[in-house]
């Protein structure tokens, strides 16, 4: 590739990455995972992709010293980290078995979330434990008015592709 290529490459997977956390954020929503496990696939991407392609980076943008590594570490995390690991979350929620289970679980702890949306208005969330992991599951903002009122929520759930419970409906009780 040449370097005026590589540019638009490294900007495109840039850009891709950036929108790509978008849907990894409404997937891991609906998704129980350990925060870290998305974390950690996005650091290992990160870390290979700069060991396999510095040399590229370093030919194509002419950076040094501290530039030359905040600059690619921050294209490599953000580009190839989260398509990668949004590919991951991609699968285990859309290859999921599609039988169903319905569960209803204690409410520990109630917040309000700032909702990005429609600013001034922040959304209710709610964390359960979902066997054994704490999952925040986050609801419309109608419910904010009555969020002390509930003290359950039910979930119906399926088999992720990959392991990984995906939520496919949840009730507030």
């Amino acid at each position: 590739m040449k370097q005026k290529q590589r540019k638009i490459f490294y900007t495109s997977i840039f850009f891709l990455g950036l929108f790509s956390i978008i849907w990894e954020i409404e997937i891991y929503r609906n998704t129980i995972i350990d925060w870290y496990v998305p974390t950690l696939i996005i650091l290992f991407s990160g870390i290979l992709a700069f060991y396999i392609d510095i040399k590229n980076f370093k030919e194509t943008y002419k950076y040094e010293g501290k530039e030359l590594y905040l600059y690619s570490i921050m294209h490599y995390f953000v580009g190839f980290g989260f398509i990668i690991c949004t590919v991951f979350m991609l699968a285990n929620y859309y290859l999921s078995s599609s039988n169903t289970s319905a569960e209803t679980f204690k409410i520990l702890k109630r917040t309000e979330l700032p909702n990005g949306k429609s600013l001034g208005k922040s959304t209710p969330a709610f964390t359960i434990s979902y066997k054994g992991i704490d999952k925040e599951l986050v609801f419309q903002s109608e419910y904010l008015d009555s969020l002390n009122y509930y003290s359950e929520v039910q979930l119906k759930s399926k088999k992720g592709f990959l392991g990984f419970d995906i939520i496919t409906q949840k009730k507030l009780k």
